[in-house]
């Protein structure tokens, strides 16, 4: 069973997803947070698997809890529960797992839930990639790989002058490979740090990266990923 939170400044909204959740299966909520800063000092002194969060609270919002979260060494999975459709692509820059739109539909929930098992899982380290390019199969090895970039359900992996398809979501390999040193820049790119060759400062607090390859690769960092990229390089 997963350990949740419920964080919600509506009791009545924390009510009703506690139910869901019963019936869901597979999740124990075992705490509640009226705010975003309770939350943040419950998340602090005890580990949960997974937070549940609304997006509009008043205080601090449940993005800014969301990024505060990623800082520390081993986070919760987020998934956001909210009245607001507006906010799911900020959501995913988060690395939020989910994002479901109120009032929340048990079916949603419990694919929600089931996104949320291997996400809670400690990733093995992975050497090789499964790929396909020209009706073929390959493996392409880790420290090849350029970058990543989303392509819908499925990615677009690239090395030195090829591209591969892969049939796994971006979500998908950056819990496979964040241990090998790969960091999502931006909703749509997972970058190997390791084939970095130059930063720069863009225009609104967003970056551009320049990538080692002969072509001299350029893969934009969101603004909201900027500032844990930075950390991430020692900047």
């Amino acid at each position: 069973m997963l350990k949740a939170l419920l964080v919600d400044d509506e009791v009545p909204a924390r009510s009703e997803l506690r139910y869901l959740l019963g019936e869901a299966g597979g999740v124990e909520v075992v705490g509640e947070a009226g705010s975003a800063r309770e939350a943040f000092q419950l998340i602090r002194a005890i580990p949960y698997d997974v937070v549940f969060l609304d997006v509009n609270m008043p205080g601090l919002s449940g993005m800014e809890l969301a990024e505060a979260l990623s800082e520390l060494k081993y986070p919760p999975s987020i998934v956001f529960v909210t009245a607001h459709s507006e906010h799911a692509v900020e959501a995913f820059e988060v690395a939020a797992v989910d994002y479901l739109v109120k009032p929340v539909e048990i079916r949603r929930l419990r694919m929600a839930v089931e996104r949320l098992a291997p996400a809670a899982q400690a990733p093995a380290k992975v050497d090789r990639v499964p790929v396909e390019k020209g009706g073929r199969k390959l493996l392409l090895q880790v420290p090849d790989i350029l970058h990543i970039m989303a392509k819908d359900d499925y990615s677009y992996i690239y090395t030195e002058g090829e591209r591969y398809l892969s049939t796994l979501s971006l979500a998908d390999l950056e819990h496979k490979l964040e241990p090998q040193g790969f960091f999502r820049v931006h909703r749509r790119y997972l970058v190997n740090l390791g084939q970095v060759g130059e930063v720069a400062p863009m225009y609104g607090g967003t970056m551009e990266l320049t990538l080692k390859d002969s072509a001299h690769t350029k893969v934009p960092v969101s603004r909201r990923r900027a500032p844990m990229l930075k950390r991430a390089l020692g900047l």
